[in-house]
């Protein structure tokens, strides 16, 4: 098996490494902080001790928080990956995934948008779905790599953005997910029925897959233990808003929404939660 470079030792990112590892993959991980990389390299990976070293083999891949944390590691070190190819899996802006496709193609560089959709034991079980954008003989080269990650990879086309542009919307319709998971069982608590029956029910009933089953089961429980920062629901829904006004679109839950999530990241122990917790703005009344 080949040499892979990974940045950015998330939940999530962490998860994608350990599958590229027991795939056979040889993985020189870079991340900020070192703690996440002495993990991974007890487990097998190689440390990088620059995020340009991490971009020096022939395929790379990055998952880091957002815009500013993409732009200002991969910016400066794209020199590295000229005549190489990187993946970019991070959910960022259309217009930072616009700007980074431009400057690895300005540097000789194959560039694909390949956000994906999962929490990070998906992750690590191989069973992402994945949202693959960019030129066509990048894609094609990466396929691998992409199919040891996923269950399925989705094919969006040449032009990066419009994976971005879907991974925002997919998101958008989790926080919608969220937010009506919380407002239900609210209501039927007020009336004397069990959560987690209510759950049960939806999920037996209308409401089957990942996004109700999961979720529906966390906020029953109260398990609000963070796979995705509260922080990081915020910032999909600021990149919802960003996606709808280039579409001259209102969506007319957003303004809603917005207010629920800036009441929990001013809640102080909501604001450490998994974005799930926006549901305790609801069942806590706290609007």
């Amino acid at each position: 098996m080949s040499t892979v470079g990974f940045l950015g030792l998330g939940s999530m990112g962490t998860g994608m490494v350990r599958r590229l590892l027991d795939g056979g993959h040889e993985v020189v991980a870079w991340n900020r902080s070192t703690g996440p990389v002495d993990e991974l390299v007890a487990a097998g990976a190689t440390r990088a001790t620059s995020p340009e070293e991490a971009l020096s083999p022939a395929v790379s891949f990055s998952m880091l928080a957002n815009d500013q944390a993409a732009e200002e590691i991969l910016g400066p070190s794209v020199q590295a990956v000229s005549g190489r190819i990187h993946v970019n899996s991070a959910s960022i802006s259309t217009a930072a995934t616009a700007r980074l496709a431009t400057l690895f193609r300005d540097h000789e560089a194959g560039y694909v948008a390949a956000p994906v959709i999962g929490r990070p034991e998906v992750a690590a079980a191989g069973q992402l779905n994945i949202l693959a954008a960019g030129p066509g003989d990048s894609v094609e080269a990466v396929a691998p790599y992409l199919e040891q990650l996923g269950k399925r990879v989705w094919r969006l086309g040449e032009d990066a953005p419009m994976a971005s542009v879907v991974k925002i919307a997919v998101n958008y319709n989790i926080i919608h997910a969220l937010q009506a998971l919380g407002e239900s069982i609210a209501m039927v608590e007020r009336h004397g029925v069990q959560a987690d029956l209510f759950v049960e029910l939806l999920t037996s009933s209308l409401f089957g897959g990942v996004a109700y089953e999961t979720y529906g089961t966390a906020i029953a429980a109260r398990d609000y233990e963070p796979a995705f920062k509260m922080s990081l629901g915020y910032k999909d829904l600021v990149l919802a808003r960003e996606v709808a006004d280039a579409a001259q679109l209102h969506p007319a839950t957003m303004p809603a929404l917005f207010a629920v999530f800036e009441r929990a990241l001013q809640h102080p122990e909501l604001a450490e939660c998994d974005w799930s917790g926006i549901a305790e703005v609801s069942r806590q009344d706290l609007l």
